[in-house]
């Protein structure tokens, strides 16, 4: 007879709730990678109770108001404090209609009642290849502000992640903003989320899209990034090079799928099989394409 055990309590931790950015800065500098930032708590609760981290501190940012401000500057773009919760973020008008793409993104992530807990920053912080929102903000061109108490730096998000749950922060810093810049004018974004069984699921694979100027092979733009098809979110950079050349759209349409499956490794596991995977990328490219392009309404 087997036997589960399920473990349904946290293992013992010091929780510290610091008023200031300052006394944030001050305790991970202090405790380095002992301790833990939870600004929703969504995924380091879980992996918490699972054993899979075990901080000895967790620092709680939720009361830092330094770091509760979302703000849009015209002309300029996004500012994304790292307290931002996912619901902020989708009930702002300002990011549905300048962009889209993390709007729609956002929107597919977990359950309403997670996006009112779960943050940006938490849900790249956490590094999964099956992130919903990174690969919208790879289209943007989005970028991670870093602080410890040495200084603040800014990182691509397309240089932030290193590897499954990893990333290139050290371990006396957190992030404290996102910064997305103004995306091109009159451009459109999409994103595109293959799941098991709803939107509340994991991404089997999911795809972000934008394109601005499709008629026009001089100032056309086109990118692509990916969720669950390698070991990181992925930008597949190529993609803008093909759409630059003047050539039959349904034609670039063809390069640019077989681009991405050069640039793809999807695995199988308990969402989907390899083989599965690669006819999304496939398909769902196509169709993105095609939408963004206006080839289809």
């Amino acid at each position: 007879m087997s036997v589960l055990v399920f473990r349904t309590t946290l293992p013992r931790f010091e929780y510290l709730r610091p008023k200031s950015l300052g006394e944030a800065l001050e305790l991970k500098a202090k405790y380095g990678g002992d301790a833990m930032i939870l600004a929703g708590g969504t995924d380091l609760l879980v992996d918490i109770r699972m054993r899979a981290k075990k901080p000895k501190y967790v620092i709680d940012i939720k009361g830092v108001k330094e770091l509760s401000e979302l703000k849009y500057v015209e002309g300029r773009g996004l500012e994304i404090g790292s307290a931002v919760t996912l619901s902020e973020i989708e009930r702002s008008k300002v990011v549905k209609e300048k962009f889209h793409v993390l709007w729609d993104a956002v929107r597919q992530l977990a359950d309403f009642p997670l996006r009112t807990r779960a943050t940006l920053a938490g849900n790249i912080a956490n590094a999964s290849p099956a992130s919903d929102s990174a690969p919208a903000l790879l289209v943007l061109g989005a970028e991670v502000e870093l602080s410890s108490t040495r200084g603040t730096r800014k990182l691509p998000i397309k240089k932030f992640f290193k590897w499954v749950k990893q990333t290139y922060m050290e371990p006396d810093e957190m992030i404290t903003r996102i910064f997305v810049p103004e995306p091109p004018r009159d451009s459109k974004g999409m994103y595109l989320k293959f799941t098991r069984i709803s939107v509340e699921d994991l991404s089997v694979v999911g795809i972000a899209g934008l394109a601005a100027n499709p008629k026009e092979p001089e100032k056309r733009i086109v990118r692509l990034a990916y969720a669950s098809v390698a070991p990181t979110p992925v930008l597949v950079e190529e993609v803008e090079e093909i759409f630059k050349h003047d050539k039959p759209v349904k034609e670039l349409i063809r390069e640019a799928v077989e681009a991405v499956k050069k640039k793809t490794s999807p695995i199988t596991d308990v969402r989907g099989t390899a083989e599965y995977r690669r006819h999304l990328i496939e398909f769902g490219t196509a169709y993105l394409l095609n939408r963004l392009l206006e080839v289809i309404e």
